[in-house]
């Protein structure tokens, strides 16, 4: 009999000959965790989550992007640095998928709609999506452009994930949930900005589409008001999953 070969992305696999297909898809072994959380003691499966940050990248995170031109104060897109410094190795070490879901359009803007535009140039004067910035002509939000890349204190290993983004929602138009399913991964943790806008809209489509949601509270962050940041984890909580943080993630896999 000849050998099977695999066909797949494990988990996702299949194992083939000319007369043969096994489509058992063997489980990946458990790698079960205890997390406290705002509401609830969670009980889950490392070897079926993964972590997906959004949009820590220069134009919303660095003084000299995009948020930063139009005069506001980027410090607070600042705030999980720190903490994901701390988070991503050990992740890492579990084996723990990263995905980074960033916004990076392309350069001729094909596929965003009048109504996208008009959030970053509600004037049609100012400096919007691909317009260079004022300071090192980067072009806002296009894909391998300074203004799009992850903030340089945060480093892509090369087993992480990235992802373009075209819409506040990282589902939106975009391979994330094909990726996540061919992975096996049913529970995902959330860092990033804007916490109230691009990191809730893509856990609500996470929720929607049936994924098991947890908001890392201190790798999440807003420039909005923080009544903004508090009804987000109220309505996480409410609605969408839990609320948690990184101190006790590491703590229960340590």
């Amino acid at each position: 009999m000849n050998r099977l070969q695999s066909l797949g992305v494990a988990p996702n696999v299949w194992r083939v000959d000319s007369k043969n297909a096994d489509l058992t898809r063997p489980p990946l072994p458990l790698q079960v965790i205890t997390l406290p959380t705002a509401t609830k003691m969670l009980r889950l499966d490392l070897a079926k989550s993964a972590l997906v940050i959004v949009d820590m990248q220069n134009d919303f995170c660095h003084p000299d992007g995009w948020l930063a031109h139009i005069g506001v104060d980027v410090s607070p897109a600042r705030t999980p640095i720190e903490p994901l410094q701390a988070l991503l190795p050990i992740l890492r070490g579990v084996e723990m998928p990263i995905l980074w879901v960033n916004w990076g359009n392309r350069p001729d803007l094909l596929n965003i709609s009048p109504a996208a535009l008009h959030v970053y140039n509600p004037t049609g004067e100012g400096v919007g999506l691909g317009d260079p910035l004022p300071k090192n002509g980067a072009p806002v939000l296009i894909k391998n452009s300074w203004a799009a890349a992850v903030v340089e204190e945060l480093t892509i290993d090369p087993t992480d994930i990235c992802i373009d983004k075209y819409r506040m929602s990282g589902f939106w138009d975009t391979p994330l949930d094909s990726i996540l399913r061919n992975l096996g991964k049913t529970t995902l943790f959330f860092a990033g900005v804007n916490a109230d806008q691009c990191v809730m809209t893509t856990l609500q489509d996470a929720n929607f589409l049936g994924y098991d949601c947890i908001l890392l509270r201190d790798c999440t962050a807003t420039t909005s008001p923080d009544y903004c940041l508090q009804a987000t984890f109220y309505n996480v909580n409410q609605c969408f999953g839990f609320v948690s943080d990184s101190t006790a993630l590491i703590a229960g896999i340590n």
